[in-house]
Formats: C-alpha cells, structure tokens, sequence
C-alpha cells in the first residue's frame, strides 16, 4: 500500500481508502460479522483511511467502525464522518443541532475526537453563509474535532469552498472515468489551497466494475434501483449520473481498453491514482475479496500517457454529455 500526505499538515492516508456506506446497510445487507471482516481485511492490507457518515444506516456504520477501533493493537486508521443529512436537512442547521450530532458520532465510534468532519452535501446556501464551518472550526478549537471538510455534489460548490472557507482540510467529490471535470477545473486549485481531495463514487455505484449488464436487477431498498433517475437525492450519486443501460454499454468498451491483465475495476481506481491532486479514493466493499481487491490496487503501475489521452477523449466525446445532475 502507498501512502499519500493531506497538504495542510502531512498526516498520511492510504491512497486506497474504504467508503462505509455499504456497512450501514441503507442499500444492500452487509451483517456485522461480515463488516468487521471488511474493516479487518483492508486494514491488514494497509488501508488506513475509512469514511463513513452519521446517517448511515442512522448510526450503524459508526457504530461498526467504532467496534472495529477497540478491536485493534495497531495504530489507528484515519476516521473521517459527516454531518448535515438527516433531521437537520435542508433547513434546520443551528449550533446546537451540529454539536449535538457531533457529540452523537463521538459515541458511536467511541473515540476522545473525530478525525475529519465534512459536511455532508448541505445546499449551497448553507455552505455560501460560511457558518456551519466556524461551528466545526469552534468544535477544533475544543478538541472534539481535529479538522473539518466538505462533501460536495458540484465543482462550483467546490470552488466556492476554496475560496471562502479558512481551515477547509479536504473536499470529498464524486470523480471516476464518467466524471472527469475535476481534472481541469479543480485539482490545481485544490493544490495550491494546500486541501485534499477524497475521490468517492470511484466505480460509478460498480457499473466500473464491468459485472453488470443491461438487465442486472437491483434490490428494492438499494439506491441503485430507486435512485437511478435522481428521485431521492442527486442522481450523480447513483451510476455517476449516466443512465444505467448507457453505463454498462460504455463499461464494456472501456473493459476493453484496459491493459493487459488489468481489470476494468483495477484501470478505474488506478485512473484515479494517476492523478497527484487526489489524496485517497474510497471505493465500498460489501465482501472481503473486494476489499482486498481494491487495496491490491495500490500497487498497480501507472497507466500510460497514451492511455490517459484515450480516455479523456471517449470521455469528451461520448460520456460527458451524458452525465446528468449537478456537477
């Protein structure tokens, strides 16, 4: 495993990190034997960076993290969680409410402070009045929090952090073969602004991973099937915002371009790498072989200029149109 530093101070994270939405079981069913073994393994393969929320599975994906924390004789990993969804969505941020959601996480993971708290995909106008960041900033001054970020949907909301945000540690975005807008207008600035960059949704919710076709079927409390068409939050959150039936047509000629003896999964998590701006990417794991896949990833050679000018170009002429929701 390679390990990459945060600008601002030079903590360092697995590149390859573990997105724990899964774990709280809102889509899908992972049971609390299989989680800790999830957490397990990627630890033992060096990932060090989990992410995780306060409403997934309201409270259940902190609270196995937590689990996992005590069990462990080694350091420990970087714990990054959210705040904003949930009951104070989309209008009823105050003071109060965000400490006391903090204070809530604190207890779940069972831990004296909290790694990183981003702000969870709140309205712009939430983000543009700057007051929920002097509350997280007021709760590092405390010691109950050692830094704050932003999870954002959009790049506009992104630059608008960079620039009006004083203490801003790190922006989560959404950034895969799909969505390749960050690259020319992010990641300079987010390097020059010393702010990390947490890459999610890294497999387009797996059609990246290339195991699906046209008429895979989706359960009924999982977003992939309920989420396609944005009904319940962005949809660039769902298949990166490509329609599903479009996705894995694109997939199949992407499988194809990938190097030799490289997966259509493994190509998409090292695109990632490949791009220096990118602290750690957090792809999901629902069983123990793909989270040893993934961290495998780690290790992979970089993928070739030629390769990269390929992939930009399908993306520029085929993919981009394509991509619905904000971004």
């Amino acid at each position: 495993m390679n390990y990459r530093a945060f600008a601002k101070n030079g903590s360092s994270v697995s590149e390859i990190g573990l997105g724990c939405w899964q774990l709280g079981g809102n889509w899908g069913h992972v049971d609390d034997e299989t989680a800790l073994s999830i957490l397990s393994t990627s630890y033992d393969a060096g990932v060090t960076f989990f992410d995780t929320a306060d409403v997934y599975g309201e409270g259940r994906s902190e609270r196995i993290i937590g689990r996992f924390l005590k069990s462990i004789d080694g350091d420990a990993p970087f714990v990054a969680t959210k705040v904003g969804r949930g009951d104070v969505y989309p209008d009823a941020y105050t003071k109060t409410a965000i400490r006391s959601r903090i204070e809530d996480s604190l207890k779940r993971l069972d831990v004296e402070a909290l790694d990183l708290v981003q702000t969870h995909c709140v309205p712009p106008e939430v983000m543009r009045s700057g007051e929920v960041y002097e509350w997280l900033g007021q709760l590092v001054a405390e010691g109950k929090i050692r830094q704050f970020g932003a999870s954002v949907e959009s790049v506009a909301e992104a630059d608008m952090l960079l620039e009006n945000c004083p203490g801003l540690y790190s922006l989560q975005i959404i950034f895969n073969l799909f969505r390749q807008k960050p690259i020319d207008s992010l990641f300079a600035k987010a390097k020059r602004k010393q702010v990390g960059i947490i890459a999610r949704v890294p497999l387009a919710s797996g059609v990246l991973s290339g195991k699906f076709g046209a008429k895979t079927v989706f359960g009924e409390n999982d977003h992939r099937n309920f989420n396609r068409d944005g009904k319940k939050f962005n949809v660039g959150e769902t298949f990166a915002g490509v329609p599903f039936e479009k996705g894995v047509e694109l997939a199949d000629r992407l499988g194809s371009m990938a190097p030799e003896g490289m997966s259509l999964a493994e190509m998409a998590l090292r695109w990632i790498l490949d791009f220096d701006a990118v602290t750690t990417v957090i792809p999901g794991a629902t069983r123990v072989d793909q989270a040893e896949g993934n961290a495998r990833v780690s290790d992979l050679p970089v993928l070739g200029e030629s390769l990269h000018a390929d992939l930009k170009a399908l993306y520029g002429s085929e993919i981009e149109a394509l991509v619905r929701g904000i971004y």
